[in-house]
């Protein structure tokens, strides 16, 4: 039976964070009413005319230092022309013939804990196009412009890619790079990533590429995935079939978990490229690289190695929280206050993980803030709060962001650190359960966990549990 390998590669968008468009200055923000953040130039109004916002070089520059790639200073925008409703000027500005970023890659851990290198071809800057926004129940068609012009840069790879697992690994890694440095937010259900699959599959030992197809409408890694294994089958079972793959591109179905031709090469438009005649080439001194390389923040495999030798965590540890640039921050800014990394990241690991669980949500979305998740372990340390009042506050720290100390005062949550009352409390649980004493002391040393359970409840939780311990040990010998 013959073997089949499969070749991917892929071109990835991201949505840039800047506040305004790349080539006027209506509003990035996503959502809003339609046509709501739009302006004559983003519109594609006659005479009006784009003007470079120099954040999107940066943020470009940023990406391509970062992913290992030359960068092409003496750079220039090209004109490219299509006709499609959501295009408003009937063209895209573009770069074609010198993008900015060119011949990088980054490496990413294979199946088998190898290392492997992705190859990039280029980074190069566009503007984004308009949004059609279908009518259900009739056939119109509206459209929405308040994407149009949001600056955006493709991420060309080389088809260095054989299986699903390392187009995920590369992603992930290609959005966590994206991330810390700020560039992007990456979110793939907003559109901000969106990865578009070049697949084509041969024989094994094959030099030759296979005919390819592209996939496009790819939001979550799931979707990705899927798609891919999709393709890979359906290209093997034509070529077993005795037919030919069609290069062409192909709209994934998620729900239905299959593709659907769009178009085939025959039809690809010649999109006419020629250089940009409204804007200037752009120059990217030594002076301006150097200053924009000098502020290049620590990224995720850094800073993974300095957690584990500054800060003495788990590996395991070290590796969830780095790769999420706003755990990573939390744990920072938070460790910074309390000095104490360990607690913190029990933190982040245990009830963080768990809250974000049960409510659905992404890192991106804690509202919490560092001073007052490290006030609440200075609490506990302090034994000011036991640890059941400590999960409790916290839960309220997650959703609501208030300040623990100021809460556990007004609740009246301090733990009672008065050994007086605690041993007369002690002395009443005691008297009050003869069976539990007599089990102690006739050797079912379990029975002491009833005692405290007691004590803990007649005291409302507001007990050091290993302060109720050590007055019971001692009060029962």
């Amino acid at each position: 039976m013959k073997q089949f390998e499969t070749v991917i590669g892929l071109e990835v968008h991201v949505e840039l964070a800047t506040r305004t468009k790349i080539f006027c200055s209506c509003s990035t923000e996503f959502g809003g009413e339609p046509n709501s953040h739009t302006c004559p130039v983003c519109t594609g109004m006659p005479g009006s005319l784009p003007v470079l916002n120099k954040q999107v070089v940066e943020y470009a520059i940023a990406v391509g230092l970062a992913t290992n790639c030359k960068i092409t200073q003496n750079c220039k925008f090209d004109r490219k022309n299509y006709f499609y409703p959501d295009n408003p000027q009937n063209y895209q500005i573009s770069q074609l013939y010198l993008p900015i970023c060119r011949d990088g890659g980054i490496e990413i851990e294979t199946e088998d804990g190898g290392k492997k290198t992705i190859g990039i071809h280029e980074i190069h800057m566009e503007e984004d196009a308009g949004k059609l926004v279908h009518d259900e129940w009739g056939e119109n068609s509206l459209v929405d412009f308040n994407r149009s012009g949001v600056p955006l840069i493709e991420i060309v790879s080389e088809p260095d890619m054989r299986s699903a697992d390392e187009v995920i690994a590369y992603l992930e890694k290609l959005r966590l790079i994206i991330q810390y440095l700020g560039a992007s937010d990456c979110k793939l259900q907003e559109g901000s990533m969106r990865a578009d699959v070049n697949l084509s599959v041969r024989e094994a030992g094959a030099s030759e590429f296979g005919t390819r197809t592209e996939m496009k409408n790819l939001n979550s890694f799931k979707a990705i995935r899927r798609a891919i294994e999709g393709e890979r089958e359906r290209q093997i079972d034509l070529i077993e079939s005795g037919q030919k793959v069609v290069q062409e591109t192909r709209r994934w179905d998620d729900t239905k978990e299959y593709s659907y031709a769009m178009r085939s090469k025959e039809d690809a438009q010649d999109y006419r490229y020629f250089p940009e005649p409204d804007l200037v080439p752009i120059t990217i001194s030594d002076e301006w690289l150097d200053e924009i390389r000098s502020r290049q923040p620590e990224l995720r495999t850094e800073k993974l190695e300095r957690y584990k030798r500054e800060f003495n965590i788990p590996e395991y540890d070290a590796g969830i929280i780095t790769s999420n640039k706003k755990l990573a921050d939390i744990f920072e800014e938070t460790t910074a206050i309390c000095n104490n990394p360990k607690k913190v990241s029990n933190w982040l690991m245990v009830e963080t993980m768990r809250l974000l669980k049960e409510h659905d949500m992404e890192p991106e979305q804690i509202t919490f803030s560092p001073e007052n998740l490290a006030k609440l372990i200075q609490l506990t340390e302090a034994r000011a709060v036991n640890s059941s009042v400590a999960k409790e506050v916290f839960e309220k720290i997650f959703e609501e962001n208030i300040d623990p100390e100021k809460y556990v005062e007004e609740n009246g949550l301090k733990t009672v650190s008065d050994d007086g009352a605690l041993r007369s409390t002690i002395e009443k649980v005691i008297a009050e359960n003869p069976q539990s004493v007599e089990d102690y002391k006739s050797g079912k040393k379990k029975a002491i966990g009833f005692l405290v359970g007691q004590t803990m409840k007649a005291m409302q939780g507001k007990a050091d549990p290993g302060m109720v311990n050590q007055i019971l040990t001692e009060l029962l010998h």
